[in-house]
């Protein structure tokens, strides 16, 4: 079953409170996603940290009800 863009946006501000985020489903199909994210919690963390950080907020959905999603992310 795929995820809704409020489920992913709910699951990345539940694991990181003052994020911004902004999504994108990029086919229209449910399953392919785009996802900015703002935080202050980046700060001082290389892109890989920060990756991982929004990637485990979406606790082991990647891949299985969430198929693909690009990363962006940014420090506020």
């Amino acid at each position: 079953m795929a995820m809704d863009l409020k489920e992913i946006e709910n699951f990345i501000k539940e694991a990181i409170p003052d994020a911004i985020v902004e999504l994108q489903d990029l086919a229209g199909d449910g399953n392919h996603y785009s996802a900015t994210i703002t935080s202050s919690q980046f700060s001082g963390k290389s892109k890989i940290e920060q990756h991982k950080m929004v990637y485990n907020s979406l606790k082991g959905r990647m891949g299985n009800e969430l198929h693909a999603l690009a990363i962006k992310t940014k420090e506020s």
